[in-house]
């Protein structure tokens, strides 16, 4: 019966790029992934790199670090993630102020610069100029999620880690301490063990006894095949809902509703915006929810004639695209700041999870998680602890 010295479970970017920076550090490293293709935020993710986004002087300098590494991995990874800087185009809808909307960015740590609606259409010219007052603009980072989730697990594996396909059913537990995780085919022991399994982390640490202050919504997107038609840049509304979304769902008073199946806190938002990949295909969308229950039923076609018709008030030419319907799920926490490190009362068990800007910083905490594995202080982990909310 081998013994792992880290079970990760969760193989989409927070568990590869772990698993990955842990089996650097030497340690043995099992990825219990749940499905032989991934199905979830990774694989539908938008490739997104705000590296600009950081606002505190810990976000800012966890961004600065991230698009620096982001710049180095493929040639590290070995397998290109398909990195680019394009022009993020931030839409401020007719009607709206666009100094007041600009002076809320002002900030950030590279603010957005005010464009008129003549400069945003010829920095996109798709979009519909009698749709929008003005546009934000800063330089953005893009990758394939996929294609980087896929060059971290290559290099883990070279590197001697092992991917077991199984489903996480429990964790094991002897007395206050995890010994490993019990899935679907087999038992699996460890030294210690991490949950990155995005909006499953809850369930499954509650089941545990451990509680955890991590929230989820219901993502939902349309994915064109391959075009022909060109979007020149990623296109988002600069009045992005959804933060304010899980800000508001997420509350302590709210808190004991989401061991509840059943429940909506908040009603939907939608954030009408387009990214395009290099491979010509478009993911857009997207319409957010706040289900308490994980398998929550949803009218797809309904959602799809919903998002369709946003986003081509916007962008006119991808309203009829072919594309399908996609939900996947997207774990956060009530304040924006992901949780990360050891969960307070019980030993041997981590949490890697609930990132709100995960690409621009996922990279740069895996590694400094891995470092303090072996015992390196982290200046900054602290103030990403699980119990801050205890």
């Amino acid at each position: 019966m081998q013994s792992y010295d880290w079970i990760v479970i969760g193989g989409g970017i927070t568990g590869a790029a772990l698993s990955y920076e842990l089996a650097k550090q030497k340690f043995s490293v099992l990825l219990l992934e749940q499905h032989p293709s991934l199905q979830g935020a990774t694989r539908f993710g938008y490739g997104g790199i705000a590296f600009w986004s950081g606002t505190t002087a810990l976000t800012r300098r966890l961004c600065a670090e991230g698009i620096a590494l982001h710049r180095t991995l493929s040639g590290e990874l070995g397998a290109s993630t398909e990195l680019r800087e394009l022009d993020l185009v931030l839409t401020i809808a007719a009607g709206e102020d666009p100094a007041a909307i600009a002076q809320s960015y002002s900030h950030f740590a590279i603010p957005p610069r005010l464009v008129s609606v003549a400069e945003a259409c010829e920095l996109e010219p798709l979009l519909n100029p009698d749709a929008i007052a003005g546009a934000l603009t800063v330089k953005h980072g893009h990758i394939s999620t996929t294609a980087m989730a896929a060059a971290y697990i290559q290099a883990f594996t070279r590197l001697g880690g092992t991917v077991q396909i199984d489903s996480a059913k429990a964790l094991l537990r002897n007395d206050s301490r995890v010994t490993g995780v019990v899935g679907e085919a087999n038992t699996y022991h460890s030294a210690n063990t991490v949950v990155c399994a995005g909006a499953f982390s809850r369930s499954l640490l509650k089941a545990a006894g451990i509680p955890v202050r991590l929230y989820f919504t219901h993502a939902e997107l349309l994915e064109t095949p391959p075009v022909a038609l060109q979007l020149r840049s990623l296109v988002m509304p600069a009045d992005t809902r959804r933060f304010q979304l899980e800000a508001d769902s997420s509350t302590a008073a709210l808190d004991p509703l989401w061991d509840q199946p059943g429940h909506e806190p908040m009603p939907l938002i939608l954030d009408p915006g387009a990214a395009q990949l290099l491979n010509g295909s478009i993911r857009m969308g997207q319409i957010s929810r706040v289900l308490t229950d994980l398998n929550a039923p949803i009218d797809a076609a309904e959602s799809e004639g919903k998002m369709r018709r946003n986003i081509g008030a916007v962008l006119p030419a991808l309203e009829s695209l072919p594309g399908t319907w996609h939900h996947c799920l997207i774990a956060f926490s009530s304040d924006r700041l992901p949780l990360i490190g050891a969960l307070p009362h019980t030993e041997g068990i981590h949490l890697f999870s609930g990132f709100s800007n995960p690409l621009a910083i996922v990279p740069p905490l895996a590694r400094r998680f891995a470092s303090s594995a072996i015992g390196q202080k982290d200046e900054l982990l602290p103030d990403l602890s699980p119990d801050r909310f205890a």
